[in-house]
């Protein structure tokens, strides 16, 4: 008697599904159909940290707006510097940073100069304090310095009339001090992305009073939408949390309708499946637009991509480790496009892979990893054990994404790897 495998459709098992893009296909669709936002709005200078800029940020002055002393030492004119022996020097006055000295130096005089002090006229060098001897009004200086040591040009930092920062950069505690070094009080800055999400799930449960509903037989506590909470609050984004809703299309309709109206992408979590009751995709087919609904990916196959109306939509599949890989590929670099109409560098490393790892061609997997250093500076990338898409403890332990790219079969161990750490995802 013969036994024969029966499948109808392609499943989250098989190795290669003709109808699931890649992962670099995925993005590309997902960028295409994007468009950044356009507002913007003004704000103190020191509110606009983590936001992206809206518009160029131009000096109308040098940096440093004069030339200036680099080391608290002895200003003079660099053709009169010793060349075999030493010399003598008349100091004439001191330069203080705010006070500067008002004569001119000639040859065989100098100024005490302090750091940030402008430089006199009659002066290009600045002998540092530690390399000259002082007998009260003189200081003799031995030979070995060049003209122009130690010295600031004025705009050596920045020219006026150049670009200091791009439109569409995400502003850093850097770019506060420059641009408070250039008299800025307030930047203009896009408007945060406004982003909506919820789960769907019969089987989902809140966590209620702090210690949890009782569960009957078949449910579980909703841990997506703190997962989902927690990557989006680290993001520069306005965030509604809609909760859980039931399993029923009118409910769903009226969900996802209400998000469109008030948002610029909504995310869903489970329900975008083949299942009887995932009713998501078909809403999605009368209400919105759906660009790709799978990607040969492992975690994180059934994710949806489209438009309702005009916000984004991301469904986002059901298990946890899913919903946390397909929101850190796909939907945190789509909300940085959204709001800054820029792509996001994204940082991989090449790591020893400590242990083997097996793995069948056809599907990009995104293995969870620990990264660490030894001793001799080599990076170390060890899995986090069971690999399951509902395994969310493998991504609370891990640190890093392991990247095993589409053609990509066993690694053995000790082969070299590419690995994506966590910490890029801010």
């Amino acid at each position: 008697m013969s036994v024969s495998n029966i499948q109808i459709q392609a499943s989250c098992a098989d190795d290669h599904d003709y109808q699931s893009l890649s992962v670099d296909d995925a993005r590309k669709h997902i960028f295409e159909k994007i468009k950044p936002i356009q507002e913007y709005e003004k704000l103190a200078l020191r509110e606009a940290i983590n936001r992206i800029l809206a518009e160029d940020i131009i000096s109308g002055t040098n940096v440093p707006g004069y030339t200036n002393s680099a080391m608290d030492g002895y200003a003079l004119a660099g053709d009169d510097l010793p060349t075999e022996s030493s010399h003598t020097y008349q100091v004439i006055g001191t330069a203080f940073a705010g006070a500067p000295f008002s004569g001119t130096v000639a040859s065989g005089q100098c100024v005490r100069i302090m750091t940030g002090g402008v430089m006199p006229a009659g002066s290009d060098t600045v002998v540092m304090q530690e390399h000259v001897e002082r007998i009260d009004n003189m200081v003799r200086i031995g030979n070995g310095h060049c003209p122009g040591q130690n010295v600031r040009q004025a705009g050596e930092d920045i020219a006026k009339g150049s670009v200091v920062l791009q439109r569409g950069r995400r502003i850093t505690p850097a770019d506060l001090g420059v641009t408070a070094s250039l008299g800025f009080g307030e930047l203009s800055v896009q408007r945060r992305p406004r982003v909506s999400f919820f789960s769907s799930g019969d089987e989902l449960r809140s966590i209620g009073d702090g210690k949890g509903e009782a569960l009957a037989k078949g449910e579980i506590y909703d841990s997506n939408r703190y997962s989902l909470y927690g990557m989006l609050h680290r993001l520069e984004v306005d965030i509604l949390d809609m909760g859980v809703i039931r399993d029923d299309p009118d409910s769903l309709r009226e969900a996802l309708e209400h998000a469109a109206n008030t948002s610029d992408m909504v995310i869903t979590s489970g329900g975008v499946s083949v299942g009887e009751a995932d009713y998501i995709k078909p809403i999605l087919d009368d209400i919105g637009d759906i660009d790709f609904w799978k990607v040969a990916m492992k975690p994180g196959r059934p994710l949806t991509f489209g438009h309702l109306g005009d916000a984004l939509f991301f469904g986002l599949p059901g298990n946890p480790v899913s919903v946390m890989t397909t929101f850190y590929q796909f939907v945190q670099p789509a909300l940085h496009y959204l709001a800054s109409g820029s792509h996001e560098p994204v940082l991989t490393l090449r790591a020893v892979c400590s242990t083997a790892i097996r793995k069948r061609p056809g599907r990009f997997e995104f293995q969870r990893g620990i990264l660490s250093l030894e001793e001799d500076g080599t990076l170390v990338v060890t899995k986090t054990g069971q690999q399951g898409s509902g395994l969310l403890t493998s991504m609370s332990q891990a640190n890093c994404f392991i990247l095993l790219a589409e053609d990509c079969s066993d690694v053995e161990a000790k082969a070299t790897v590419t690995v994506q750490p966590f910490s890029t995802f801010i």
